[in-house]
C-alpha cells in the first residue's frame, strides 16, 4: 500500500500530465494532445503517463475536468460582490476579461469549444462552463432590479462581447481600443428598469 507522501506525489505527477496537456491543446488541438508529445515536452518516459492514466482518453477526460472547475471556481470569484455594487461589479468583470488578454487562456478557450463540436465529453464541459458563467452574470443583472428573463439576456450580451472582443479590435491603438470597451462596458451595465430588454 502507497504511504500519504507517494499519494501526493502521484497526484502530483497527474497534475503535470494534465497541466502539459491543456498547454498542448491550447497549442495545437486536441489532436496535438499526444501522450509521446506530452511525455517529450516534459523530459520523462512514457512509462509515467500510464502509471497515472488508463489511456489517453482519461487523460482528455482529466483535462476537461480541470479546466471546467478552474472557469467555474473563476467565475464565482470574479462575480462576488464584496465592497462593489452589481453594477461596478459588471465593470470589472468586463474590464478583467478585456484589458487583461490572456493568449493562452484564450486558446486553450477556442480549443476545447472546437472540440466539443465533435465529442460528448468537451460538449458537456463546456455547456457546465457557460451555465455557471451565465448564472452568475444573470444574478448580477437580477441584483440591479432587472427581470429574471431581462437578466439572462443581458448576460448573454455580456459573454458574447467578451468573447468577441477578444478577436476584435486587434489593430486598434490601445487607447482606441480601451475607448471602445469602455463604451460597450457603459452599454452593457446600463440597466434602464423602466423598459424591459426583453420583450
Amino acid at each position: 500500500m502507497a504511504d500519504a507522501s507517494g499519494l501526493a506525489a502521484d497526484a502530483g505527477g497527474r497534475d503535470m500530465w494534465i497541466e502539459a496537456a491543456l498547454k498542448q491543446i491550447g497549442r495545437s488541438g486536441v489532436d496535438g494532445v499526444r501522450v509521446e508529445v506530452l511525455a517529450e515536452s516534459l523530459g520523462i518516459t512514457k512509462g509515467g503517463f500510464y502509471r497515472r492514466f488508463k489511456d489517453r482518453r482519461a487523460l482528455l477526460d482529466a483535462l476537461l475536468e480541470t479546466w471546467r472547475r478552474g472557469r467555474v471556481a473563476a467565475i464565482e470569484k470574479q462575480t462576488e460582490l464584496g465592497e462593489e455594487d452589481a453594477r461596478e461589479r459588471l465593470r470589472s468583470l468586463i474590464r478583467l476579461y478585456s484589458e487583461r488578454v490572456n493568449p493562452e487562456g484564450i486558446a486553450i478557450e477556442l480549443a476545447i469549444r472546437q472540440w466539443a463540436r465533435s465529442d460528448a465529453a468537451a460538449v458537456a464541459a463546456v455547456e457546465r462552463v457557460d451555465a455557471a458563467r451565465l448564472a452568475r452574470v444573470t444574478q448580477l443583472y437580477q441584483a440591479l432590479g432587472a427581470s429574471a428573463e431581462d437578466a439572462r439576456a443581458r448576460a448573454v450580451l455580456v459573454y458574447s462581447f467578451i468573447f468577441g472582443q477578444s478577436l476584435l479590435f486587434l489593430g486598434e491603438a490601445p487607447r482606441r481600443r480601451a475607448s471602445l470597451i469602455a463604451a460597450c462596458a457603459d452599454v452593457l451595465t446600463d440597466v434602464n428598469l423602466d423598459r424591459d430588454f426583453v420583450r
